[in-house]
């Protein structure tokens, strides 16, 4: 294969599959370019070494190392499992009880916009989990008060990662810690711990903070600016997404709806889906710790857990009760048989996205694009810059890569290397923007998987929710940029608080612009 390291072509694959999602509307056959493109550019457009090359990348999705590839395997039986899940309470009569129950204590779209924000904040323990259980409690609530799926998906998207990437509770920031841990050890630094340096970090987390400031706002104030405005126009008519292009990822109309269904029917299997998978979380944590002769610690068992794993059997324990709880309700069998393969069919179009966005990352990796990005910083940049520069290029890699965490993995130590070279002081706050570009690009990308399944639990059309969410994503980004170039130009002693005092003032500015610029729900029902 040639190595596009050092050269522009890297980018290709990755530039060319966003902006054809971006501009044609068609999320696979985007990713198609993009992963064929970047194979011929890889193979030097020899057809016969490229088709093998696909074929290989392909198998590997499910079979690799001479094994199953587990983690994708069972992301996508969770999947298809948890479509089951909500078909199954739609046919239950769950989601409509529940409906009509939250009517009648959540009165506006104000206060189901708010319980979407707050049980996407009390999810932390993992994105994907965050993503579609919110959006499958939230979305009978938010559809009953008039609010578009395309801001569900947004409330979504915007609370999962930022509250993982600052929870050390959470499969993030377990992640993070351990990669801590490696850069301390290679730096011989003693001051502090892992887990301590992670939650100084916390704090100089820019975007991930004002990105969850920025939500609770919109989540209150209804603001919307861009194209979310047509999108909420839309919904204040009663057509809460986009008909014209289909039914969305996650949604199935076939389902027959029974009208004796009671609000536990949605209540009792979405808890124990929290309690199994949380509990499935510690227990695959606690018998890895086992294997390694390592004491138990919350912070250990996440930082060993099997997530996949734990997703299936919490949502295979939750599908038991489920169907356990139906039993003398006199619902047909063939509703049972139409709830299962309907549920499973609305999450094909993001299984099919996330096979596509997979490969994509697959090519990428092999274009060696991260490296191409991570090239433009050098030892010769002044390290006042450098917080700024790594936030905007760690930005950069995981929005053309669609992955926070393989971002982490290259730039937190790279962005290390540099800084210990010029100014140790600044460390903890230029790891702090790698963390904050990381989850910045990916709010922003088409093939993200936590983008993805943030548009299937919210019921939203993935490229509606891409086009929304990126102007609320540059107002928290551009906040955060300004606020690493403060961190720079200011002592190391008093960087923390004048960067955040100064991000602080400039968020507020940019909430009252966007008060004036954007329109609330009120604005809307009158158009």
């Amino acid at each position: 294969m040639v190595n596009y390291s050092d050269s522009i072509i890297a980018l290709v694959p990755a530039l060319l599959a966003i902006l054809l999602a971006i501009f044609t509307r068609k999320v696979v056959l985007s990713l198609g370019v993009g992963i064929l493109v970047g194979a011929l550019l890889l193979h030097r457009f020899n057809p016969i070494d490229t088709i093998t090359y696909l074929g290989k990348n392909i198998f590997s999705l499910f079979w690799a190392d001479g094994a199953l590839n587990e983690w994708n395997v069972l992301l996508l039986v969770f999947l298809l499992l948890l479509g089951v899940l909500s078909t199954l309470i739609q046919t239950s009569g769950g989601a409509r009880a529940f409906g009509e129950w939250a009517s009648t204590h959540v009165k506006t779209a104000r206060g189901a916009r708010l319980v979407a924000f707050g049980l996407g904040i009390l999810i932390f323990i993992d994105d994907y989990f965050n993503s579609l259980a919110v959006g499958n409690v939230s979305r009978p609530l938010t559809d009953r008060r008039g609010v578009s799926r395309a801001k569900l998906a947004y409330l979504i998207d915007s609370t999962a990662a930022p509250v993982c990437v600052i929870s050390p509770l959470s499969s993030w920031g377990a992640f993070i810690i351990s990669i801590i841990a490696g850069i301390l050890t290679t730096h011989s630094i003693t001051d502090y711990s892992a887990f301590s340096a992670f939650m100084m970090i916390v704090p100089m987390n820019f975007y991930a903070i004002f990105a969850l400031l920025l939500t609770l706002y919109i989540a209150y104030s209804g603001v919307s600016v861009g194209p979310m405005k047509q999108h909420e126009r839309r919904a204040a008519k009663g057509e809460l997404f986009d008909a014209s292009k289909g039914t969305p990822m996650g949604m199935a109309k076939e389902v027959n709806e029974h009208t004796n269904g009671k609000v536990r029917d949605l209540v009792v299997p979405i808890v124990v889906l929290v309690i199994a998978t949380i509990s499935a979380l510690l227990g695959t944590g606690a018998q890895a710790l086992a294997a390694d002769n390592r004491p138990f610690t919350l912070i250990g068992a996440f930082e060993s857990t099997d997530v996949t794993r734990s997703l299936v059997a919490g949502v295979v324990i939750s599908l038991i009760v489920a169907f356990l709880m139906l039993i003398g309700r006199k619902i047909p069998g063939r509703d049972y048989r139409v709830s299962i393969v309907a549920g499973m069919r609305s999450m094909w179009p993001a299984v099919v996205i996330l096979l596509f966005a997979w490969t994509i990352i697959a090519v990428i990796g092999d274009m060696k694009t991260g490296d191409y990005l991570a090239s433009f910083v050098s030892n010769s940049i002044s390290a006042s810059y450098l917080p700024f520069l790594l936030f905007l290029i760690a930005g950069l890699m995981a929005f053309s890569t669609g992955t926070s965490w393989g971002t982490f993995g290259i730039m937190l130590p790279i962005g290390a290397d540099l800084v210990m070279a010029v100014d140790a002081s600044l460390l903890l706050p230029t790891l702090a923007a790698v963390l904050a570009g990381s989850v910045f690009g990916d709010h922003c990308s088409p093939i993200s998987d936590t983008t993805i399944l943030s548009s299937t639990g919210a019921g939203s059309h993935h490229i509606d929710h891409v086009t929304t969410q990126l102007p609320y994503a540059l107002v928290g980004a551009v906040t955060a940029a300004v606020g690493y170039l403060v961190i720079g130009f200011t002592e190391s002693s008093v960087y923390g608080f004048i960067g955040a005092l100064v991000t602080f003032v400039l968020f507020i500015v940019v909430l009252n612009v966007l008060s004036k610029k954007g329109e609330t729900a009120s604005d809307l029902q009158t158009d």
